[in-house]
This record gives structure tokens, C-alpha cells and sequence, in this order.
């Protein structure tokens, strides 16, 4: 239902700079995570087609655990590349990722398809179970320890980003949920090995599973969305105010329209959100001559925020990025319209109404 909220609410900024696809996908590997912990921990009873082990243990289960961490550990690194390299994450960034994600994850399922049942996974049908071998569930849990150490490193890179994207905190409270469902999954393929024979201990896994997964979900996006809900429209102009606070200190540069973006927010075609706008991370502060002709601000300092917040002016959307105007087909102020060529007559100030 959060997802849905999110999509039916996509036009809502701080929702859309979150990177909906990207997070939605992690979703979906939960789910077939969800279905694989069904056979690995007994929920089902294991004959006909849920007796082939490997596929419901290892190409579900293991598999889109796997792709839950590598999905996270690419969407903090597009953060880092972004905030921290100052280089741009484009579509075709998200393609070669993806691609990575998903060679990283065959290759070790493969392997573990290619190697005899008998030390990896296999059926005993006497009890209608699939046999875990000790090596490989140490493999297994050593791997995840792996990707989310890679991950923490990441989120530790990402403590000092602008406040408008802060996701420092929220990736914090991910880690320690992580941290957490990967003590106790350690502990319980470890210490308890036959633990799906028992029905208490087999339950308390998966809804351990389950409500870590979901709770990453809901940091991911659950603040914009619970703001959407209940204070939409001052969280949005005290988001676009931020937005545009971080700029002038060392974040944006408008001086270069056609330059390369930096924020590394995925559109629905997992291309940058801020491409082809005003935004340039490399540069140095915001272009005073843009700023003057379009404040995003009432009051005659666009960088006063206070004033700004307190006025209750409303925010100008052409100072913004393209992938965060409400309406992209409204020219911007002192700018030819679309349907004529000239401007029309000069009003008083000196600006042009179209």
C-alpha cells in the first residue's frame, strides 16, 4: 500500500527524488525472498514441485536475498557517486549496475547449482524437507556479512550530504535493522541448524525476514509519504526551501543549463532526474544573474529563507529542475512562449508577461 500511495502520488517532489523504481524493485526481491523462506523453513509441505530444493532454497531464497543487498548497496553508492565523486549516475550507470547486480548473483547461484546436491542442498523425502549443509549456509551468511559491510561503507560516506537529500539518518536506522536481521540469521542457520522442525523457531524466522525487508522499505520512502499525507504542502515548500539553501554555500551551479547533472535521482526510465536542469554539483554556488531573474522566493533576497518561510510566498518552480516542476511546459519567466515568437508588452519592473 505504501508503494502504491508513493506511485498515485508520484508529481509530490520529495517523493519523486526518492527513486521510486529503484526502491520498488527492491521491493518485488522481497517478495520472491518471502516465497523462497516458504519451502526453506517449512511452511509448505515439500512434495511435488516444492521437493526441488535448489530452486525454491537456493534461486529464491538465497538468490533475491542477495539482490535485496546489492540493490541497496547500488542505490547508496548512486548517493555517493553523486554527493561525494560529484559525478553524474545515468541511465546508463543504472544499466551497467544492474547488469553487475545481476552477473554477481548467477555466478554465485551457478556455482552452487553446478556442485553435487549432497554438499550444498538436497530433498530427503523420509521427511519432506530440504538438507542444508553447514558449509553452505556459512557461505551463505559470510556472503551477506560481505555485501552489507560493503554497504556501511557506503552509508558512512554518505554522512555529510546536503540536508535537502539527507538520508544519512534513514540509512543508519537500515543498517541497524540489517545488522540485526543478520544476527539473528547467523545465529539461527548456525546454532540451530535443524530449526525447521521446529515450528516456533521456523515461524520466528521468516516474520523476522519479513518485517526487516519491509521495514527497509518504509525508511526508504515512509517519511515523505507520511508528510504527504498529513503536511503536504508546508513540508513541500520547507523541502523546497532547503533545496534551494544548500545550493548557494558549494552544491549548485545554474550557470550551465545544458551541463551534466549531479543528483542521481532515477526517473521511470532510470535516467537522472536533475539531467539536462539548472543543477551543476561540480560548480561553486548559484548563478547571481539566474537568481535575479527567477527568485524562488517573494522577497527581494532569494537567499533568505527565514523571510521566505515566513511570508508564505509561494515557491517559484522555474528555479527548480525540470524533474521537479510540477508543470515542465510553463516557460520560464522573460522567455519567448511556445506559441509566439515575440514577447509581449513590458510591465511595470520591467519583466514580461507571456
Amino acid at each position: 500500500m505504501l508503494l502504491v500511495y508513493a506511485w498515485c502520488n508520484y508529481n509530490y517532489r520529495p517523493i519523486r527524488a526518492k527513486n521510486l523504481t529503484w526502491t520498488t524493485l527492491i521491493y518485488c526481491a522481497t517478495i520472491l525472498w518471502f516465497i523462497g523462506n516458504l519451502v526453506t523453513n517449512n511452511h509448505v509441505r515439500i512434495v511435488g514441485a516444492w521437493s526441488n530444493c535448489k530452486l525454491w532454497v537456493l534461486w529464491f531464497r538465497v538468490f533475491f536475498v542477495y539482490v535485496f543487498a546489492t540493490m541497496t548497496i547500488v542505490r547508496f553508492y548512486a548517493l555517493d557517486r553523486v554527493f561525494n565523486q560529484k559525478k553524474p549516475f545515468t541511465r546508463r550507470s543504472s544499466l551497467i549496475s544492474g547488469a553487475i547486480i545481476l552477473s554477481f548473483n548467477v555466478a554465485y547461484c551457478l556455482v552452487n547449482q553446478l556442485i553435487s546436491n549432497s554438499l550444498t542442498i538436497e530433498y530427503i523425502p523420509d521427511v519432506e524437507a530440504c538438507k542444508i549443509t553447514m558449509a553452505f549456509r556459512i557461505a551463505a551468511v559470510s556472503v551477506q556479512w560481505l555485501l552489507w559491510g560493503a554497504c556501511g561503507v557506503l552509508i558512512f560516506r554518505l554522512r555529510n550530504i546536503q540536508t535537502s537529500f539527507n538520508e544519512f539518518r534513514e540509512s543508519v536506522a537500515i543498517f541497524i535493522v540489517i545488522i540485526g536481521l543478520l544476527t539473528e540469521t547467523s545465529v539461527t542457520n548456525l546454532h540451530y541448524e535443524y530449526y525447521v522442525f521446529e515450528k516456533k523457531r521456523r515461524i520466528q524466522k521468516t516474520y523476522v525476514d519479513v518485517v526487516a525487508s519491509v521495514l527497509v522499505i518504509w525508511l526508504f520512502i515512509g517519511y515523505p509519504v507520511y508528510k504527504s499525507i498529513f503536511d503536504r504542502r508546508n513540508y513541500e515548500q520547507m523541502w523546497l526551501e532547503r533545496l534551494a539553501k544548500d545550493g548557494p554555500g558549494n552544491t549548485y551551479d545554474t550557470s550551465n543549463p545544458q551541463g551534466t547533472t549531479a543528483y542521481a535521482k532515477m526517473d521511470e526510465n532510470n535516467d537522472s532526474g536533475f539531467n539536462n536542469s539548472q543543477v551543476n554539483y561540480e560548480g561553486k554556488g548559484i548563478n547571481s544573474a539566474y537568481m535575479n531573474n527567477h527568485r524562488p522566493f517573494g522577497d527581494d533576497d532569494p537567499f533568505n529563507i527565514e523571510s521566505g518561510m515566513s511570508t508564505h510566498v509561494p515557491y517559484n518552480d522555474n528555479l527548480l529542475p525540470m524533474a521537479l516542476r510540477n508543470n515542465i511546459h510553463n516557460p520560464l519567466l522573460n522567455s519567448p512562449s511556445l506559441f509566439g515568437s515575440n514577447y509581449s508588452n513590458s510591465q511595470p519592473g520591467g519583466r514580461h508577461v507571456l
